[in-house]
């Protein structure tokens, strides 16, 4: 009641109670259970671009159920696959004891200790601290680390990172809207790099169609074929310039060899020296007389 007036003045307007929202329920709902499941985060535990947590088979259920009656869901809608999360690499806290002990209803549940620190301060991660994960390793750590010790490389695993890899864990508006930013950038640039290597592997490959249809200036000049036909005979095929008078055949042009060239094979091995001659078993040399040949007495061809 006012002093002066004598009245009780309305200055407090009542908020319904829908619109409340208890700050440490929603911490707890965005730091200890799993945006799509809505189930308590276990290993393996992933993140997606956008810095929300899920449990990884949650994230593979989703992606694998392809049904007609699906249910979009608007926190996982970016996430067209597996590639699109990244598995965090979690340091556990030695203080926590929640899975430890066999909660029976009678003991305190302090929401303020967390599963997870920050390797590096120590600090918990309950949502009362920024936190941030590296996209190129999955190492999570608290942004006041990144900030105290400023470095271009992992402080747990040593891989090095860009700014554009630090995606922030559970941010505000404000985070999500430069993250989304982010995260459309990289898919364009995928895109482009995607669409440059299909045009250099085109190009390769019809220069190499090109470079196999255009023969060589020796090749075209002189060049002997041997096609062996179905009746088993050989033809040879001989390419040749163009001569003087005009009647000679023009490049390309296939020229039945004359039978004369097999007579004159024939003639040449006849002429070879008894040498030659008696390597083959057509040779006189290679005949054996009756005295040599095997009968029914003797083992072999010859007796001893």
């Amino acid at each position: 009641v006012c002093p002066d007036t004598g009245t009780s003045p309305r200055c407090l307007q009542l908020i319904p109670a829908a619109t409340r929202v208890d700050k440490t329920a929603e911490l707890v709902a965005r730091w200890y259970y799993c945006t799509l499941s809505q189930e308590k985060l276990c290993r393996p535990i992933v993140a997606c671009e956008l810095g929300r947590l899920y449990n990884k088979d949650a994230v593979i259920e989703f992606l694998l159920d392809k049904s007609p009656d699906k249910t979009p869901v608007e926190a996982a809608s970016h996430i067209k696959s597996i590639k699109n999360v990244t598995e965090l690499n979690l340091a556990d806290n030695p203080a926590w004891s929640g899975d430890k002990e066999s909660k029976k209803g009678d003991t305190y549940d302090d929401i303020q200790s967390a599963r997870f620190i920050c390797p590096v301060v120590g600090l918990e991660m309950n949502g009362r601290h920024r936190f941030c994960f590296l996209r190129n390793c999955g190492c999570v750590f608290s942004e006041r680390a990144l900030k105290e010790i400023k470095t271009e490389v992992c402080h747990k695993c040593g891989v090095p990172f860009q700014e554009e890899d630090v995606i922030i864990l559970n941010g505000n508006k404000e985070d999500v809207e430069v993250l989304k930013k982010r995260m459309e950038d990289r898919k364009l640039k995928s895109k482009l790099e995607k669409k440059s290597k299909k045009c250099k592997s085109a190009e390769s490959a019809s220069q190499q169609d090109t470079t196999e249809d255009v023969p060589g200036p020796s090749k075209v000049k002189n060049r002997k074929d041997c096609i062996s036909s179905s009746s088993g005979e050989k033809r040879q095929i001989i390419f040749t310039k163009s001569s003087d008078n005009g009647s000679s055949s023009v490049p390309g042009k296939v020229n039945k060899v004359a039978p004369t060239t097999t007579k004159r094979s024939i003639a040449d091995s006849e002429e070879k020296s008894e040498a030659y001659k008696s390597i083959f078993t057509s040779h006189s040399s290679a005949k054996r007389s009756k005295e040599e040949c095997s009968n029914w007495v003797t083992h072999t061809a010859y007796c001893f």
